[in-house]
């Protein structure tokens, strides 16, 4: 059974920094393409970041702010966010994605990230 569980999220201040981690369990993520996904209130599911074999890619609006990172010992996929900005609020959900796109096979249970001025 797959299991991906997030940890990390918060409240934070505009311009503040936050670590989300997703470990994985009957998931080999480095084997797989990993990544995060969101969701604002309101708003659609969006992609943030995905990571296969160490190669990232980003949504448009994060660039520059966030990192994506695998750890493959620990089986975890982490997701520094820096330079947090009222937008990035919302619910972020670990998942495993097809490689290159943001649509997902599995996704976790989802951790608040909540940023305010």
């Amino acid at each position: 059974q797959v299991q991906l569980v997030e940890s990390g999220g918060g409240s934070v201040q505009t311009g503040g920094s936050l670590r989300l981690s997703c470990a994985a369990s009957g998931y080999t993520h480095s084997s797989n393409c990993m990544g995060w996904v969101r969701q604002a209130p309101g708003k659609e599911l969006e992609g943030v970041a995905g990571i296969y074999a160490g190669n990232t890619y980003y949504t448009g609006s994060v660039k520059g702010r966030f990192t994506i990172s695998q750890d493959n010992a620990k089986n975890t996929v982490y997701l520094q966010m820096n330079s947090l900005n009222a937008e990035d609020s919302g619910v972020y959900y670990c998942a495993a994605l097809t490689c290159g796109t943001w649509r997902y096979t599995y996704r976790g249970q989802g951790t608040q990230v909540t940023v305010s001025s």
